[in-house]
């Protein structure tokens, strides 16, 4: 039986995605600095969890025997250039990437404006409608994906903080981080590139499934997908699914987002 391109880690908001000549751990949305930004944005006061951030990764890297780490976009918090707290977190998880000879593949999302230019000669930086590599496309989301991404068999994002409102019978409620799968919509993407017909020879398409993470910084919100008045973030959501399914980070099936 061919194993999945991309498998989750049980457990985990991070998934293995294999690349043909190389495995990666892919996280998305690392927000690293958040609690500055709580600080100026909320005025909420937390003490910085970076240090836990960082041995997280390190640990899933550990557990995965992943020799790259992809991060579906924002990997930093501030919408410009990194300084201060989050620039100094930044270069501890880059020194300790470095240390263990693991590169790390940024597919830049809106958050990462100046990561790219601060730290250019310590990270692979994809443009913002994303990056294919094997048979796996990468992509943060805020923008549509470009054909390359298209024609990959599976094709990863982040940006939505996927995010699932969970009630018992008797009303009690809790909150879970959640995966987001199915397949999408050809008209969709085809129309928004201007491809006609079943150009095939324009148009590479096999049929992918999206496969929407959860956000890795759990102190970042999230986007309550089941509940009613929410919206999504992404340009091409809910419209480009034909089908989504939610999954809570243990593997347990919660079926239809529209109807859990």
């Amino acid at each position: 039986m061919t194993r999945p391109a991309v498998e989750p880690v049980p457990g985990e908001p991070a998934a293995t995605a294999d690349l043909g000549d190389e495995r990666a751990l892919v996280v998305a949305d690392y927000h690293a600095g958040i609690e500055v930004g709580l600080r100026y944005e909320r005025g909420v006061e937390l003490a910085s969890n970076a240090d836990a951030r960082r041995e997280r990764l390190l640990s899933l890297l550990d557990r995965t025997g992943a020799s790259r780490v992809v991060v579906l976009g924002d990997i930093g918090h501030r919408i410009g250039d990194p300084k201060g707290e989050e620039h100094r977190e930044l270069e501890a998880l880059f020194d300790a990437l470095d240390s263990r000879n693991v590169p790390l593949t940024l597919v830049t999302g809106n958050h990462d404006g100046g990561v790219a230019d601060a730290f250019e000669d310590r990270i692979d930086a994809t443009p913002g409608d994303g990056v294919r590599m094997g048979e796996v496309g990468f992509l943060h989301g805020h923008t549509w994906p470009n054909r390359a991404v298209l024609g990959a068999e599976t094709i990863c994002m982040g940006h939505e903080h996927v995010t699932v409102k969970l009630q018992d019978s008797v009303g009690g409620g809790r909150v879970e981080p959640a995966w987001l799968r199915g397949p999408l919509r050809r008209d969709v993407f085809a129309e928004h590139l201007g491809v006609e017909g079943d150009d095939s020879d324009d148009f590479e398409w096999t049929d992918p499934e999206l496969v929407v993470f959860p956000v890795f910084n759990e102190r970042s919100g999230g986007t309550w997908v089941n509940v009613e008045g929410q919206e999504f973030l992404s340009p091409f959501l809910p419209g480009g699914l034909e089908s989504g399914e939610l999954y809570l980070l243990d593997g347990t099936r919660l079926g239809d987002y529209r109807s859990v």
